[in-house]
Order: C-alpha cells, then structure tokens, then sequence
C-alpha cells in the first residue's frame, strides 16, 4: 500500500520559503504568478497492514513526526 501525504503551512502562518520563490520567479519573467505556498511531499509504502490499519498509522506518523501540527496541516491518500 502506497501513502502519499502532502504537508502545507496552516493559513496564517507566514512562509518565508514561498515568499522568496514567489520573488524570484518574478525576477524570473513569471509575473503571473501572484502567490506561492511550499510544503512537504512524502510517500511510503506500507507492508502487511488493512486499509483501516494504515490510515490510523499514516495519521500517527504525521501527527508524530512528519507534520508539526503547530503550524503544519497534512492530508493524505492510500492507493493499494
């Protein structure tokens, strides 16, 4: 089974990664683009585990390790 999980800045929260691509692809000529968020993207593959089994982990590790979810939201999908 395949997790694929994306982890994003909460709303609010400022991101200093996305400010200085946003600056720089329009240094760039990329004036169209008017806003730039950077996050996380991670997949694992999962052994041995049911579907009902493996989200309640994903959810553990990112709640764990893989987002802080102070300033960080996740979401995620499993593919068999």
């Amino acid at each position: 089974m395949l997790a694929k999980i994306h982890v994003t800045l909460k709303n609010g929260v400022l991101d200093p990664q996305g400010k200085a691509v946003h600056h720089a692809l329009g240094d760039l000529g990329f004036g169209e683009v008017q806003e730039v968020s950077v996050g996380k993207y991670l997949e694992l593959k999962l052994d041995g585990v049911s579907t009902e089994e493996a989200e309640t982990r994903v959810r553990e590790m990112c709640d764990r390790l893989l987002a802080n979810t102070v300033i960080e939201s996740y979401r995620f999908n499993l593919e068999p």
